[in-house]
């Protein structure tokens, strides 16, 4: 009998188009999972619309009486869908200690620069006001601290001169996408684990993120080996 597909639960607060991305790369064979909800905060999320109703669930915080209590029903949610991969794309409420204890090792983030550098909000405008000759996107494990979990791998773009937050933003948009996608392809085949504060591949300890290359695969870029 085929082994079952592994089961991926989505948080997205926005278009989702992380989440589409996700689905479009199951539609045409190259990423062996399947979508088994879509979560959000935002009841008029664009996300929710990519799937079916049977995988919607969402609900606004500000309807109960403490964050612990909107914490606590989003996981139960999840759990209900029995995951086995928690990829949080473009959800931005931050997720409170307990719900990353019961999914520790196994939630995912996609953020919008190369970690530890801006974590949280206005990456973008965050990376010109500093001069950085390069801004990017970052896959990491979550922990209770914001974006400070393991980094599994990053892209890189250049900042231009005379760069916007929305120019910049939309350049990095077009790494976030294989970015994820090289991820979860690791994540679903097994051979990514979190291992304390550090990413193991294949068992093996990962002491850098590993870099995106231009055809859209993932090496080490200490020993220039694919992952």
């Amino acid at each position: 009998m085929p082994q079952p597909l592994p089961r991926i639960a989505v948080l997205a607060s926005g278009r989702g188009s992380n989440l589409q991305a996700v689905l479009d790369a199951i539609a045409a064979g190259t990423l062996a999972g399947e979508v088994v909800g879509v979560f959000s905060d935002k009841p008029g999320a664009a996300a929710l619309q990519r799937v079916t109703p049977a995988l919607r669930w969402s609900a606004a915080a500000r309807g109960y009486p403490s964050r612990e209590a909107f914490d606590a029903e989003l996981a139960d949610a999840v759990a209900a869908v029995r995951p086995d991969w928690v990829l949080c794309a473009g959800y931005l409420r931050i997720l409170g200690d307990a719900f990353v204890a019961r999914f520790r090792g196994r939630t995912l983030n996609i953020h919008p620069s190369l970690l530890p550098k801006y974590r949280g909000l206005h990456t973008h405008a965050r990376a010109i006001e500093s001069g950085d000759a390069e801004h990017g996107a970052s896959v990491h494990f979550v922990i209770p601290e914001l974006d400070a979990g393991a980094v599994v791998a990053q892209a890189v773009v250049p900042v231009n001169a005379g760069d916007t937050p929305e120019s910049l933003a939309e350049r990095v948009l077009g790494v976030e996408h294989p970015l994820l996608l090289a991820v979860m392809r690791l994540a679903v085949s097994g051979r990514l684990a979190e291992h304390g504060a550090t990413v193991q591949v294949d068992g093996h300890p990962l002491f850098t993120p590993l870099r995106l290359d231009f055809a859209g695969r993932l090496s080490d870029p200490a020993s220039g080996v694919a992952a």
